[in-house]
Order: C-alpha cells, then structure tokens, then sequence
C-alpha cells in the first residue's frame, strides 16, 4: 500500500448510520470500526449527532426519553484512493439502511505521537547554548580567523554595542570572501607553522568582519518553541541560529546539535510494527541513496576527484568486496599526508589545482570503522547511536556489509521536521 503521508490526494469515506443498527449480533459502528482497523485503514474516526432524520423522516434527538434514543452515528476514514475503494467493497454489505458517500481531499498532515519524537513545546531557553563565542563588525579578518581557531568555531553571531545580532560570520564564509585556504576543520589539522603562514598573509587584509558575514541573520526568539525553530532551521538550510531577546539582543544559540540530542532522550518509543503505517520510522525512510564512495585502493588523485564530484566533505570507503570499512575526510587528507604535499592537496580540494602525485591509498588516509545500521533501524536508535559515537555520518548497509544509503544530521533535522510540519 502506498504511504499515506506521501499522498497529498487522497479520499475520504462517509458512513451514516444509526446507533439502534446491528451486523451479526454486534452495533453496527463497532462491526465497521473492527473492519476497518482489520483492513489495515490509516485511521478512523466517529462521530454522534444530537439530532437528525433519514429516508423515513423521522427525527430523532437527544431529548427523547432514554429508552428510545435512536441518534445518528458518522464513520469517517481517510486514506488512499485504492485503500478507501476496497473498504468500500468491505463495508456496503453491512450498511442496510443509511448511506456512504466518497469525496476527494488533500492531506496536509498525517502523523502519530510515536513518529514525533521531537519536544517540539520546549523553549528554545530551555535548549539553547548561553556561552557563545560572538564578533563584532569591525574586527578584522586576521583577528577572527584566529580567534576562530583559537575557540575552534565554525560560525558565531556578529553583535554590535547593543548586543543586538547584525550578522553571523562562518567558517565557509571566510573561505568564499576573506580569502583563508581551508575550512575549520581542516585547518585545525595543520601544524602552527602553516597557520602561522595563513594569519599573517591576512595581516595586510582590509577586510573587516562586516564585509565577510552573512547579514541579516536568521535568528531564533529565546520564548519560542523548539519545532517552529526547528522548521526554520531546516527550512535555511542552516546548522544553528542566534537566540535573541525581545530586544533583539543577543542571550545564545540553538545548534542542530542541541536539537538532536533533545531528540535522543525521548523515551518509551514504540516498536516500529507497532506504529501506523505512514510517516517515518526507519532509517531506510531518510536515508539518502546518493553514497559518496571511494575504494580502499585508490590513490590519493582519485579521492580528490571523488571529493570534487560528490561535493561533500567526506566519503565512505569500501573494501574489494563492496563492504563499507571506514571514512576519509578532507581533514584526514591534508592531516596524514607529507607535509610538502598539503599546499597542493588544499589546492586540489579547492579546484584551483591538480593533486600531487602519491601513494597514499584511501586505506591509508582513512579513520577505520564506521558505525552501521540496517535499514528497518528505527530513526530515534540511530540517532542515539550517532551522539553516542560523535559521529556525523551512519551508513545503511545490506546483510552483507554493503552500503544502501547513508543518514546523516541534517537528514535527522528533516525527518524531525517532516514529522511536526505541514506538507
């Protein structure tokens, strides 16, 4: 049956019936509830008038004595089309007086309590980071690169006297218009020296962090509830936002991170057969078939291709037998390479250069092991898996070791969203 929630037309089926109606000994609206939920129905719902009169034209109301009470009953189900037709077939025998009714509609939303394991009433003050790293507008950009790094930051709000959010200033930001070589991440992999080379090339700079950020910031309310920022986050694409104050001034910020791991102490989940049938579950639900890959035997060229082809930061690396055995990063390139090599390397990863030639194997370069889950792992396991491990990145893989897909932070921010939004 196709999932529900990934059906925006759908129908919706009308039962009208009495309460004084029987089918094989049983109420009636028991008998078609039971059907419906043997049938596997996405949901169903009944409703009970006070009054009302059908093909005989008799009123019947609440107000009449007790004994003779006779009102009338409303089934309602929603589901897919094909669905809704074979409970129709299902239910028309039974209904001997009375009338059903079939009407096209969209579903805007379909989900359980057990599918949102996101707090999505917490504040964002209940959540948020209040020690925060911040710049200001005129700080140049040696002094923020290094600060930067000193602090090991990727991204901080921009603040001006007030403290009031002007802007946010990352790492990527630097590296787009400040000029720096590298990202964060791998710089902080370097020796001091070369860092050293960095910081004073940035020293004859006329940049000022007010060239480089990224303004306006989107930011979060620190009273607002954890799911409307969440959506706004997965809606910008972004890994964190300032927290103001009804002044606009700066009191913290909510990261991915801080989210997933509000996520990650929900308890008491439901096992996965137990839950309905629509909406996500497992980690085959999210996971994203496009697998940046490299094999353990290619040489040091190739994996910087395969860096510049999939556009990611990181790739599994497989075995001869197709088995996922560990992860390389751009960090782990430019950290375990010669050091005379690193120069070029970060060209290379910046296209603005060929790679050096080496011997280096991706099984050389690479941090071994990777944390794994087959794909009926439900979302809320992996994730607490991934915190545990600090792990960005799970790899879905068959029974033999072999990937299908890959879940990482972000796709869990989306399956939370996916979970607490309309569609």
């Amino acid at each position: 049956m196709p999932e529900l929630s990934l059906n925006k037309k759908a129908k919706r089926l009308r039962i009208y019936i009495s309460e004084r109606d029987r089918w094989h000994g049983v109420a009636l609206d028991t008998a078609i509830l039971m059907v419906m939920r043997e049938s596997g129905t996405a949901g169903a719902t009944e409703f009970h008038g006070i009054q009302g009169f059908g093909a005989h034209s008799l009123i019947h109301t609440v107000r009449q004595e007790v004994g003779a009470i006779d009102l009338p009953v409303v089934i309602e189900a929603v589901d897919t089309p094909e669905k809704i037709a074979s409970l129709v077939e299902l239910v028309y025998p039974m209904v001997r007086e009375g009338l059903i009714t079939t009407e096209d509609v969209e579903i805007v939303k379909y989900t359980h309590r057990y599918l949102n394991p996101l707090p999505a009433d917490k504040s964002v003050s209940e959540v948020m980071t209040r020690a925060v790293v911040t710049l200001t507008p005129a700080m140049t950009v040696q002094e923020t690169w290094a600060l930067m790094l000193k602090e090991q930051v990727k991204a901080a709000p921009v603040i001006d006297a007030e403290r009031r959010v002007v802007g946010i200033l990352t790492d990527e930001d630097m590296l787009v218009r400040a000029g720096i070589q590298q990202r964060l991440s791998v710089a902080i992999r370097m020796d001091a020296e070369e860092l050293n080379q960095e910081l004073q090339s940035l020293q004859s700079s006329p940049l000022r962090v007010s060239d480089v950020m990224t303004k306006p910031a989107v930011t979060a309310a620190e009273d607002e509830m954890l799911g409307e920022v969440t959506t706004r986050m997965v809606k910008h694409g972004l890994k964190r936002l300032p927290v103001v104050d009804g002044a606009g001034r700066l009191v913290g910020v909510i990261a991915r991170l801080d989210i997933l791991r509000q996520v990650a102490q929900v308890h008491g989940e439901v096992p996965a057969q137990h839950l309905p049938t629509a909406g996500v579950k497992t980690v085959a639900d999210i996971m994203s078939s496009q697998i940046p890959m490299v094999n353990q035997a290619d040489d040091l060229a190739l994996i910087i291709e395969k860096f510049s082809q999939c556009g990611s930061y990181r790739l599994i690396v497989v075995d001869g037998e197709g088995k996922a055995v560990g992860l390389i990063s751009d960090s782990d390139v430019v950290a375990r390479v010669q050091p005379a090599k690193r120069r070029g390397v970060l060209a290379a990863l910046r296209n603005i250069g060929k790679p050096p030639a080496g011997r280096e194997t991706a099984f050389d370069l690479m941090s071994p092991g990777v944390i794994t889950a087959s794909p009926e792992t439900p979302v809320v396991d992996a994730l607490k898996r991934m915190l545990a491990e600090s792990r960005k990145w799970l790899v879905v893989v068959n029974a033999l070791g072999q990937p299908l897909g890959l879940v990482d932070r972000q796709l869990m921010l989306e399956a939370m969203v996916a979970g607490n939004t309309t569609v």
